[in-house]
């Protein structure tokens, strides 16, 4: 029987993942060269920190000489964070909300982001004072998709990866929820709709198709078929 609800927060809550990659666009349009998107965009759902990639290293190799990295990093936090700030929460992340709660569910946050980060525009936005758990990279020491921000939290909810249900956006989010042992429900996002989804358990393009109750008990049916 599920019992817990864990979502995603960066581009399943919120989508920080659009102003990222437009923060870095206007970076090195302002170079003079376009940001190699193909390259950037398999970081989505994990963190730059495990990321070979390194975009002030590919700037300043584009460029041939040295960039003020501290000047360039300054600026484009600000303008990341201006970028989110006028995001709107997606659609049907507050109905799911509000229907876990009703459910009497647990509700939790598996992030690859820092507790700084995710903690602060869930109070922003609101929803902090909803999540019974909220657990990030700098909790568990690994981003997606390892799994470990979702046994984190299932830990600290006393709940079995059977009883839960994970929200992703990501490919990195749902292997990390899988490899957690927990039925995922993918809900791809204009950045990653390109995405493979492969192993998630189901695919919509909003969690405006399915009520939570609906998933639920495709939840629980696929898990009687096991």
């Amino acid at each position: 029987m599920i019992r817990a609800v864990i979502f995603d927060f960066d581009g399943l809550i919120l989508d920080t993942e659009t102003p990222d990659l437009q923060s870095w666009r206007e970076v090195y349009e302002g170079y003079g060269h376009p940001f190699p998107e193909e390259v950037w965009l398999p970081v989505i759902g994990g963190s730059s920190l495990d990321f070979e990639f390194d975009p002030y290293e590919h700037l300043e190799s584009l460029l041939e000489h040295p960039v003020d990295r501290e000047t360039i990093r300054a600026r484009r936090r600000r303008r990341n964070r201006e970028l989110v700030e006028n995001e709107p929460i997606l659609p049907g992340v507050e109905t799911y909300i509000a229907d876990g709660r009703r459910l009497g569910l647990s509700l939790g946050v598996a992030s690859s982001s820092t507790r700084e980060w995710v903690l602060g525009h869930l109070a922003r936005i609101g929803l902090l004072e909803f999540f019974d758990s909220v657990k990030c990279r700098d909790d568990v020491g690994k981003s997606k998709p390892d799994p470990g921000s979702y046994l984190a939290v299932l830990a600290e909810l006393g709940v079995d990866p059977e009883e839960a249900i994970a929200l992703e956006d990501s490919t990195n989010g749902t292997v990390a929820a899988k490899a957690a042992g927990v039925y995922c429900l993918a809900v791809p996002n204009a950045v990653t709709r390109h995405f493979s989804f492969e192993k998630a358990d189901q695919v919509v393009e909003s969690l405006e198709d399915m009520t939570l109750e609906q998933l639920i008990a495709q939840a629980e049916e696929s898990r009687r078929r096991l």
